[in-house]
């Protein structure tokens, strides 16, 4: 039974993922990729142009989500934003989906720099900052946002084995307490 389009797709970002865990992204060649999956290495190009058209793949919806999170804070109007808790809560459920690719930044950072996909990372502590603080926050008001939302995400990895529920009780608190708010 042949797969579709989509499950193949799907099945190559897996083996991808794992092997790109195992070995890094600069280690692990396409042609590695298709022998885990039992496919030759045009029909991988069938699918995806290159590494970095793959890795750009895995890495897209996240990217797409968190954008998606921060954008829609700043687009309610004042009276209706959330309180810092709810950013932060809110913040943590969209990095816990994610963990398994953020772990692949995390390792690879250079690789997803260069594909310039952590630049909108970086720029959504400093807008959810914005949010907190207001639209000039002061550089101490700015390196709290940092280390509260910065300090979150590292949580949500630093943390694999802790039950959800208490890891997010835990890390909203203590980003709370770095906040000041």
């Amino acid at each position: 039974m042949t797969r579709s389009a989509p499950q193949t797709r799907k099945s190559i970002q897996h083996v991808a993922r794992e092997l790109f865990a195992q070995k890094g992204v600069q280690r692990t060649s396409l042609q590695d990729i298709a022998d885990r999956l039992g496919i030759t290495k045009p029909a991988l190009y069938y699918h995806f142009k290159s590494r970095d058209d793959l890795v750009r793949s895995i890495i897209a919806p996240l990217i797409d989500d968190g954008e998606r999170f921060v954008r829609d804070h700043e687009l309610r109007p004042h009276g209706e934003r959330a309180t810092p808790r709810e950013l932060l809560e809110g913040y943590f459920d969209f990095h816990y989906r994610h963990r398994e690719d953020l772990v692949l930044i995390v390792a690879e950072l250079t690789t997803v720099a260069d594909l310039g996909l952590i630049d909108a990372m970086l720029g959504w502590r400093d807008r959810l900052g914005r949010l907190v603080f207001g639209s000039a926050p002061s550089l101490e008001q700015s390196a709290r946002a940092v280390i509260a939302f910065g300090g979150l995400q590292d949580c949500v990895l630093q943390f694999p084995d802790a039950p959800r529920d208490a890891l997010r009780t835990a890390t909203v608190d203590g980003a709370m307490a770095a906040l000041r708010a």
